[in-house]
């Protein structure tokens, strides 16, 4: 998978898998200092992801200086970059693109989890 890096942030495409539906988000920023993986909500409802109280839970996430903002998490049934799938990975459903122009935020825990690399001599996830 290519990084193409824009305005100094790197950015890949990554897809994820719901129920029966697929969606592939090409603005995904990859950043390695965040705990938990955030995709907007707006669009991933294309594909019937939505907030939904009976699996998942309000949380609080937490940017640089302390400033909270709302999400919820839940489970979904697949992510993947490539070859490295994931299935039943958690994430949060937030606002992303409006306030931070990216479809999602992908994050250390499915790197780790999927032990992919980030190569940022070559700018590729392998």
């Amino acid at each position: 998978m290519k990084i193409v890096m824009k305005n100094g942030l790197p950015l890949i495409s990554v897809k994820l898998g719901y129920k029966s539906s697929t969606i592939t988000l090409e603005n995904v920023l990859l950043d390695t200092g965040c705990a938990i993986s955030v995709f907007d909500t707006d669009i991933v409802s294309t594909i019937g992801l939505t907030i939904n109280t009976e699996i998942g839970r309000a949380v609080r996430m937490y940017g640089i200086g302390g400033k909270s903002e709302l999400a919820f998490q839940q489970t979904i049934d697949e992510i993947s970059i490539d070859s490295y799938h994931l299935s039943n990975y958690t994430l949060q459903l937030a606002m992303t693109k409006i306030p931070y122009g990216f479809d999602a935020i992908l994050v250390v825990d499915y790197f780790t989890r999927s032990q992919a690399v980030i190569d940022f001599k070559n700018f590729v996830v392998y």
